[in-house]
């Protein structure tokens, strides 16, 4: 595996050169910006718990893997980005199932029993070289059909949390609609290169980083204190 191997699979590149993505590398603030803005959110609350401090290293991670991609554009900086998505992903499933069934959220000791799972996940997408390709494909969906179980995911999150009356339910369904909106943007940047030669990609950052704030302020509501205020 050759971990310098250049990737090109977006149409803002169009050389190899660091800077040759600007846009697609800038618009990844988003993701800091959420995880900043969620920081200041839970502890304001006084929710700022050990679960929401790793989500919030795990958003900021994601923008930063994200910068690494678009800018050196290579294999190594491809897992750089994929790893911190899908671990968000996966301990934000995690958190939302333990805390809207009472169990507390994410301790050291539930981390240490769910890193192994997480690293089982990775090594095999490590293994598979699944996590990115190295040029664009004829794939109908650029790529996008392998966030199709997050989509659904999420409008279930965001479907169950209206007819709950959840207080966080505005959150939730803002969160599946943008999510919906950035893989319109995601699927279609390779098809408007000739008539917008930025392409679309950097909309699929910002607003996911949008999404990604949206899921965080659904998390701190989440909570005795939080949800004993419904009706």
């Amino acid at each position: 595996m050759d971990w310098l191997t250049s990737i090109d699979l977006y149409c803002e590149r169009v050389s190899p050169e660091f800077w040759a993505e600007p846009l697609n590398a800038f618009s990844n603030l988003s993701f800091i910006a959420a995880a900043v803005w969620a920081a200041w959110s839970a502890n304001k609350r006084g929710q700022f718990d050990f679960s929401t401090k790793v989500l919030c290293v795990l958003a900021a991670c994601i923008g930063l893997g994200s910068l690494l991609f678009h800018t050196f554009a290579n294999l190594w900086s491809s897992f750089a980005d994929v790893i911190p998505i899908w671990s968000f992903i996966a301990l934000y499933i995690l958190l939302v199932f333990l805390k809207l069934t009472g169990r507390g959220g994410l301790s050291k000791r539930r981390l240490l029993i769910v890193l192994p799972l997480l690293m089982l996940s990775l090594g095999w997408i490590f293994l598979s070289g699944s996590a990115t390709q190295v040029t664009a494909s004829e794939d109908a969906f650029n790529g996008s059909g392998q966030y199709l179980p997050a989509l659904i995911g999420l409008w279930v999150f965001a479907s169950m949390s209206m007819i709950k009356k959840r207080a966080f339910w505005l959150w939730a369904l803002s969160a599946a609609l943008l999510f919906s909106l950035s893989l319109v943007a995601r699927t279609y940047d390779l098809r408007v290169c000739t008539e917008v030669s930025i392409g679309t990609h950097f909309i699929w950052h910002t607003l996911n980083g949008l999404m990604i704030a949206c899921l965080l302020q659904a998390l701190i509501l989440i909570g005795p204190r939080n949800e004993a205020k419904q009706p």
